[in-house]
């Protein structure tokens, strides 16, 4: 037995979750069984990022640090046999960014307690982590209001010699989420061909990139639901629900080193069709009742011309001087270029849309759903230990009571930060149930008007 037993670090009321600009206090309690000779015994406070290229590697390529403070709670002198207890206390700097760990680099935050010996002797440390939550509201990201829209239009080619057109258009209900919604996806398709589809699917991509010296891109599908086919010469609308299971949130402000997106695939295969829905994650929901005061009135197509003076020429330089021949054309006005929102999202590829590719009829085709719950891939987590955040809700919202989990339909999603009786004071119920794949109506015929039935 040597002559220590035991140092440890310990948080008051044990807590583990705090937010920037909160203060973290706690105890260094060190247990000898003989005494010992010191020169200090100090704890240190700090946060950093640190990413690689190698998968699950912490020799950190590049590393980004955040604070590291550092404070004496003992000076040199004996510590006599027995147990011992010192007192410590930091401020977290309010500009730290949320805890992320991912495959690629990790966002760190941990107090470490060390005691200083004589040389030649041995020195003492231990250490214990903690977790740092900004939150992000979603109603304050720009350009959040509305539905999330593409569509994409592809000629290909089937037996050699036979060509076809698809059309795909798919939204979104919302551009934000929370763990716990659902996101409303629906997808119209029209087989301009001969040829019967492959499934559809739409599937939960997150996207992480570590920003190395060559950025690395870590592209995981969170959740993926699959529908039937499509016959040939069939116009159909597809509508599926995916649960937001635990994720890290969209922002990590303050990083500059790892950026996390989210989006919605939807694809066809056979042939290979697809395009994306960019979203966003974060901790409050959005407020559906600012959404019409956050609507922005689209410009006029009128543009406003000044008028010409037209002057009169005189009778006598009318009668001396020649007719004035044409001027040359003025030069053509240059297209306008598009607003792009600051934050940059994966978005469908531009695509050429062919004049007629809505034509057709509308048939009621067989069109059943091959998975009729959502899948959700294990390694699909990039987080400090599946978290779900109460912050949820709205303020001043009433939570459901719990209730069984539904065999269908069920993310499997689990907390992220560890606890004794295996569930964190923090974790919530799902603020809203699972659907019921079960009693989905298969297929629906599009309506005349695409846009407007979806975002009613």
């Amino acid at each position: 037995m040597g002559k220590l037993e035991a140092i440890e670090v310990e948080f008051n009321e044990n807590k583990v979750v705090y937010t920037p600009g909160e203060s973290i206090s706690g105890k260094v309690t060190v247990k000898l069984n003989q005494p010992i000779q010191c020169k200090a015994i100090k704890v240190s406070c700090n946060g950093f990022c640190g990413i690689t290229t190698k998968i699950n590697d912490t020799a950190w390529t590049t590393e980004e640090q955040y604070f590291n403070n550092t404070i004496s709670v003992a000076d040199k002198g004996t510590l006599k046999q027995g147990d011992h207890q010192f007192p410590f206390k930091f401020l977290i700097p309010a500009s730290s960014p949320t805890s992320f760990e991912g495959s690629y680099g990790k966002i760190i935050y941990r107090v470490r307690a060390f005691i200083e010996t004589p040389r030649f002797a041995k020195d003492y440390s231990t250490e214990k982590p903690f977790y740092l939550l900004s939150l992000l509201n979603l109603n304050e990201l720009p350009d959040i209001w509305g539905p999330s829209t593409s569509e994409v239009t592809q000629q290909f080619t089937y037996m050699l010699l036979k060509t076809g057109t698809i059309v795909l258009k798919a939204e979104t209900d919302m551009k934000g989420y929370t763990p716990g919604q659902i996101i409303k996806v629906s997808a119209y398709i029209h087989n301009q061909s001969s040829k019967s589809t492959g499934h559809i699917a739409a599937s939960l991509v997150q996207r992480v990139t570590y920003e190395t010296k060559k950025p690395t891109h870590d592209l995981k599908s969170i959740v993926e639901a699959e529908g039937g086919g499509v016959k040939s010469g069939r116009e159909v609308k597809w509508e599926e629900q995916i649960i937001v299971p635990a994720l890290p949130q969209s922002s990590l402000n303050g990083c500059e080193l790892i950026k996390i997106e989210y989006y919605v695939k939807v694809s066809l295969k056979s042939p290979d069709v697809s395009l994306t829905l960019p979203i966003h994650i974060g901790n409050v929901s959005l407020d559906k009742k600012r959404c019409h005061s956050k609507k922005e009135i689209p410009p006029s197509k009128k543009e406003l011309v000044a008028p010409e003076a037209e002057a009169e020429p005189s009778a006598s330089s009318s009668m001396n001087t020649p007719a004035a021949q044409p001027g040359p054309r003025p030069a053509p006005r240059p297209t306008p270029r598009s607003r792009m929102s600051s934050h940059s999202f994966p978005s469908a590829p531009p695509t050429e849309y062919h004049h007629g590719a809505e034509g057709g009829n509308l048939m009621n085709a067989d069109f059943p759903n091959k998975r009729q719950s959502q899948a959700v891939s294990p390694h699909a987590f990039s987080y400090a230990p599946g978290l779900f955040f109460p912050q949820n809700q709205p303020p001043n919202a009433s939570a459901p009571a719990p209730s069984e989990p539904s065999s269908r339909g069920s993310t499997g999603a689990t907390a992220p930060y560890p606890s004794g009786n295996g569930a964190h004071p923090m974790a919530a119920p799902l603020s809203h149930p699972p659907p019921d794949y079960g009693t989905s109506t298969y297929p629906q015929e599009a309506p005349p008007s695409y846009r407007e039935s979806c975002n009613t």
